[in-house]
């Protein structure tokens, strides 16, 4: 399957990128790279879409197995390195699940199915990055 994005200049470090979706959005650098931090940062980007792409899969899975979570958040950690060309060589991603009742064992399983076979984002960091995982559940007292 093809996938077109288009990128537009819009002068100084600003850019427009469309999206697949028909959403647009923005990169820019910050003031440091001559920009004016009006916009995503490409690197940060990367992480976005790792997180992004896990996140829905957990979704899908919390909804399929009908798991009972009030709320979760992934944090990712990355270090880049220091020479050029810059990258991401070690990444943690952290999931957090909030909830009363939380499936320990099964949200677990459907952390593991997103990172392990459905995330093609995670597959592609793992070409060029250390790649770890965690799981906190935190839960609430009714």
């Amino acid at each position: 399957m093809a996938v077109k994005v288009t990128t537009k200049w819009l002068g100084d470090m600003r850019f427009e990128s469309s999206n697949p979706s028909g959403h647009n959005l923005f990169i820019d650098a910050g003031e440091e790279g001559g920009g004016k931090g009006e916009g995503y940062r490409p690197k940060a980007l990367m992480l976005s879409g790792l997180a992004g792409c896990s996140g829905i899969d957990v979704a899908a899975l919390i909804k399929k197995m009908k798991l009972k979570v009030d709320d979760f958040k992934i944090d990712i950690d990355a270090n880049l390195t220091d020479e050029h060309p810059k990258y991401y060589d070690k990444v943690i991603m952290s999931f957090h699940f909030y909830g009363e009742d939380l499936k320990e064992k099964k949200l677990q399983r459907a952390v593991d199915l997103s990172v392990e076979k459905y995330c093609g984002v995670m597959e592609m960091f793992r070409q060029f990055a250390e790649v770890s995982i965690e799981t906190h559940f935190h839960k609430k007292e009714a």
